[in-house]
């Protein structure tokens, strides 16, 4: 994978899908490329077989933006809300980026659009705490991607029992 140095090294990027109400991760998934545009569908997919329901609401940031994305989303009748980037870098280029992303920018255009929005970050950015700061785990300590993504699903079990072990100390 390219790195900010401009160089290649071996990489992974983990993805997750987190569940709004409960805080669970409902998908996890592990891909060589450093690109979240061609992860939306198949963690969205995943989510849906792993919860037996389809999302009412999709939630992501600007690295899974695409004409492609937005018009599978509305195409699925998924209420999706994703990021076109920063608001006065993305309104003129929206427009002319394809009929999904121009609607997806009149969405976010909206106060409710932006509400519905900001809620992102307190839904999966717990999630990634919970598994660098709880759990410390920082790096991948296996190779290859089959490996790597095994142990990004124990992770991410470790997690979910983790919270729900403390959601049921409260009961």
């Amino acid at each position: 994978m390219k790195t900010a140095t401009g160089g290649y090294e071996p990489c992974f990027n983990a993805q997750v899908a987190v569940d709004t109400k409960e805080q669970i991760i409902v998908a996890a998934d592990v891909t060589p490329c450093a690109s979240d545009a061609r992860e939306l569908l198949p963690m969205q997919a995943q989510a849906q077989q792993n919860t037996g329901s389809k999302p009412q609401q999709v939630l992501a940031d600007a690295g899974y933006r695409s004409e492609d994305n937005l018009a599978a989303l509305e195409q699925r009748r998924i209420d999706a809300y994703v990021s076109l980037g920063r608001r006065e870098e993305t309104c003129a280029k929206a427009m002319t980026a394809g009929p999904a992303t121009a609607r997806m920018a009149r969405k976010l255009g909206t106060k409710r659009g932006r509400e519905r929005f900001k809620r992102r970050k307190a839904i999966v950015e717990p999630a990634i705490g919970w598994v660098k700061q709880v759990l410390g785990f920082r790096s991948f300590s296996l190779r290859g991607l089959r490996r790597v993504t095994a142990e990004w699903n124990l992770v991410c079990l470790a997690v979910n029992l983790r919270r729900m072990n403390d959601r049921m100390a409260w009961t």
